[in-house]
């Protein structure tokens, strides 16, 4: 098995809003913001090499929203969804396997594009099974309203209108033997954090259950959040495993570092280390 950085480039988003009730005296000191108290956030995703099998994990934002939309999350950076592919040797025709952690937008926007100018869309990973899991696929096609902005129907019902959709059944065995999947509901309903053996570690794809380093500590968790006391819980069982078993966690949105280690210290668990994952 071999892993990918699949870089597909930065946006911005309120400071306030990704720390939730934590004061920005605290968090701007591992999160500095622009004048607009917006500060910056990657979208980065992960490739997993397989055997025959190619399974990318999220796919960013996509290209095709509005102007309109993409004026509230200034995008910027050189990485592209499709660079990163060629950089590491494939094309979206190779695509086996499109893990989805969860729909919103910004993690699953890169899945879908226009075919042409009349509006028809098309995925972009013609040849892939696009996996997510019954509740998740409730709760996003038929969104409450705190949540109804970030699952946009454009991104989502193509990967089920194209018969590509498939769904993971946690009481079922797994498609993916290459990984373990752990199921949180405090940021949306039954997001799924990959758990990857690799090179006798392991790598934890986490998603938006720890957006940045700087969400380490048990209160700093997103206004973004459905159910906050909820991901509280889960972020403190997850990270005393990951402390315990020394995972490598893979930072989905941290704008500067791409992995980072946890450990107990007496203040509780806080971060140990951070390196890039061609370190491993």
């Amino acid at each position: 098995m071999k892993l990918h950085v699949i870089d597909t480039g930065f946006f911005k988003l309120d400071g306030g809003a990704m720390f939730g009730v934590v004061p920005k005296s605290l968090w701007q000191r591992t999160n500095p913001a622009d004048e607009n108290n917006l500060c910056t956030w990657a979208m980065r995703c992960l490739l997993i090499e397989d055997g025959d099998r190619l399974i990318l994990i999220d796919n960013g934002i996509g290209n095709k929203q509005d102007a309109k939309f993409y004026s509230h999350y200034y995008l910027h950076g050189e990485a592209t969804l499709e660079k990163s592919l060629h950089a590491a040797g494939f094309s979206h025709q190779d695509i086996t396997d499109v893990f989805l952690s969860h729909l919103h937008f910004d993690h699953c926007g890169g899945g879908v594009k226009y075919k042409n100018s009349e509006g028809a869309l098309e995925l972009v990973f013609p040849n892939a099974t696009y996996w997510s899991n019954p509740d998740h696929w409730k709760w996003a096609t038929q969104p409450n309203a705190r949540e109804k902005a970030s699952f946009l129907k454009e991104n989502i019902l193509p990967m089920q209108e194209s018969g590509h959709l498939q769904f993971i059944d946690p009481t079922k065995p797994s498609p993916f033997p290459q990984f373990d999947i752990f199921y949180a509901d405090g940021h949306t309903d039954k997001m799924m954090v990959p758990i990857i053996p690799y090179k006798e570690r392991k790598v934890a794809f986490m998603a938006d259950l720890l957006p940045s380093t700087g969400h380490i500590p048990l209160p700093y968790v997103m206004g973004y959040d459905t159910r906050p006391l909820l991901t509280m819980d889960e972020k403190a069982r997850f990270l005393k495993m990951a402390a315990y078993e020394n995972f490598v966690l893979y930072l989905e949105h941290d704008a500067v570092n791409e992995c980072c280690t946890v450990q107990y210290t007496e203040k509780g668990i806080r971060l140990d280390s951070t390196f890039s994952l061609s370190e491993l």
